[in-house]
């Protein structure tokens, strides 16, 4: 092996072996998603290494641990389903003050898996313009997939203010587009809702503290992060995922 893939196949080991160690501290933490996410990237590391490596003994070594590895993530794999099963999955994030990362295809990406086909979003605040904006962000979202969604129903509030023809429209706009993507919109109003909430029919269930609109104004039109929300500073939320045997309906 030459000395170049020797440093490679080292940096793999060392990559490896510290990512195998934080899947066993969120393990023990029972953060059991966290933990799954990296012993999968852990193992496939070792492989790697396994494939890289000349020293027999090494690789003996290294696949006896990748089985055990293996097993563990297998058993939380049925952990985390039965959980789903039993309706008691529950994933918490915490969204720092100005954090960045958290566009809505971040956050909700891994939920929407291909047999989604139907959508509820409660959320009193899709009244003001940059908040019909964060809506249509969302439902853009969906509309690339790879989720086949055919229905989203949207319950929110009235603008209470002078900027009510102005929401009804943009919903009303926002409702027409999505037709011209076999999208129907359904848009209720109510003036006692206070819980936000999105829900997909595979059984996910995500509640955001502020809703939709976690992301903080930009410093200017030609500012990083205007355009894309990844680098779109955020306020401070939690976000609280679940999973349910059946989704409501509104």
């Amino acid at each position: 092996m030459s000395r170049a893939g020797g440093d490679g196949t080292a940096a793999l080991e060392r990559a490896g072996a510290e990512t195998v160690k934080r899947a066993v501290e969120l393990d023990l933490a029972s953060r059991f998603q966290e933990s799954l996410v990296c012993y999968q990237e852990g193992i496939d590391l070792l492989l790697q290494v396994v494939k890289g490596t000349k020293d027999e003994a090494k690789k003996q070594r290294y696949r006896q641990k990748i089985s055990e590895y293996m097993t563990r993530a297998e058993d939380i794999k049925k952990h985390i389903e039965k959980e789903k099963q039993d309706g008691k999955y529950h994933k918490q994030i915490r969204i720092e003050e100005n954090a960045t990362g958290y566009s809505y295809e971040k956050l909700f990406q891994e939920y929407l898996t291909e047999i989604v086909s139907e959508v509820w979003v409660e959320d009193p605040y899709v009244r003001h313009v940059h908040q019909l904006y964060n809506f249509l962000r969302f439902c853009e979202m969906l509309v690339k997939g790879p989720c086949k969604v055919k229905t989203i129903h949207l319950l929110t509030s009235y603008d209470e203010g002078s900027g009510r023809n102005q929401q009804t429209s943009g919903l009303e706009e926002i409702k027409q587009s999505l037709r011209n993507y076999g999208v129907t919109l359904n848009v209720a109003f109510s003036s006692s809702i206070h819980d936000r909430e999105i829900r997909f029919n595979n059984g996910w269930m995500i509640k955001i503290g502020r809703g939709l609109d976690y992301f903080k104004k930009p410093e200017g039109r030609f500012s990083i992060g205007y355009c894309d929300f990844d680098l779109r500073p955020c306020h401070e939320t939690t976000v609280d995922v679940f999973h349910t045997k059946h989704t409501k309906k509104m």
